[in-house]
């Protein structure tokens, strides 16, 4: 087991196309699946698994299944399931860097899915050692090979975490290294505030909100202006919207409406982080954003077949 403050390093070939690196929340998810509204007061009968999540975690394991890269992420941990989340995400193909927190417990999320035709789900998130990460558990060092830096959002939601964003962006942008964001969460995009998001972003070279998150963050109903104006601030914007596909947006217009697949959902959590790393990992094999827009929907639409937000491990 790592020791307090420790971070866990394990080695991973190095690509000649760069390396991904993600920094974000390592969380263990809690997932329960019932069938209609809950029951007041009473049972619910439900289907329950306890699974590897974190929208940064997440991501990285989907880009590593594309295996155009080398994927690195920068997560924080409690003692009690560090070594745990270390073999899943090393067995995804994921390099990680964990730190381990000597005082708070691994973050963790409920995660109630109505297991209706929608797979709609609820959560309940307690972030533990995810909220604590801080620019001392940065290193320059984890640049090195790096082709993109990509941010969950996740981390402009506590202090210690939005310090560390402020740090990393430092050192990409020195670096001359690209760096996307995932807004993560409109529930706490209201909290944070649209300014205050808007400001800590700025320097993002590529921003993925969902279709709410880009609603939030303009102020427009219509989730294809939104993104066109997000445009205006981010260089690119690839808005997500689940069964509806995907919008690409670049210099305040749409230029790219991608379709989604056809899936039959199961459990919606992480298919966000699914697009998120399977587009990532393809514009760092080369492609076009809209071509790496649609092998995100593709891994949305695998990612909504299963329960929870991991890719499958490969047997």
């Amino acid at each position: 087991m790592p020791w307090p403050g420790a971070a866990v390093d394990r080695p991973g070939p190095v690509r000649p196309d760069g390396a991904l690196l993600v920094v974000g929340d390592v969380i263990t998810d809690v997932v329960a699946r019932h069938r209609g509204p809950l029951a007041g007061g009473t049972d619910t009968a439900a289907t329950i698994r306890t699974v590897p999540g974190g929208a940064g975690a997440n991501v990285a394991c989907w880009a590593a299944r594309e295996g155009h890269a080398e994927v690195r992420l920068l997560g924080r941990v409690g003692a009690e399931a560090a070594a745990w989340h270390e073999r899943e995400l090393i067995a995804c193909g994921v390099r990680p860097h964990l730190v381990v927190d000597p005082e708070a417990p691994t973050g963790t999320v409920i995660c109630l899915v109505d297991s209706g035709a929608a797979a709609e789900r609820t959560f309940l998130t307690d972030s533990g050692a995810s909220s604590r990460l801080e620019p001392d558990d940065w290193s320059d060092g984890l640049l090195d090979g790096v082709a993109r830096l990509h941010l969950s959002g996740y981390l402009l939601f506590s202090e210690p975490n939005r310090a560390l964003v402020e740090v990393a962006l430092k050192a990409a942008r020195a670096r001359g290294v690209p760096v996307s964001l995932d807004p993560a969460s409109a529930g706490f995009l209201v909290g944070l505030g649209v300014d205050r998001f808007l400001a800590l972003v700025e320097g993002v070279d590529v921003l993925l909100p969902s279709r709410d998150e880009a609603c939030l963050l303009t102020g427009l109903p219509d989730a294809a202006d939104a993104a066109a104006k997000l445009s205006r601030h981010v260089p690119l914007v690839v808005a997500k919207q689940g069964a509806d596909g995907a919008l690409v947006a670049r210099s305040g217009a749409v230029c790219a409406r991608v379709p989604a697949v056809p899936a039959k959902p199961r459990d919606t959590t992480g298919a966000g982080d699914a697009f998120t790393g399977a587009f990532l990992a393809s514009l760092l094999a080369g492609a076009e954003p809209e071509d790496a827009a649609a092998e995100g929907c593709r891994a949305g639409a695998l990612a909504v077949e299963g329960v929870g937000g991991r890719p499958p491990v490969p047997e």
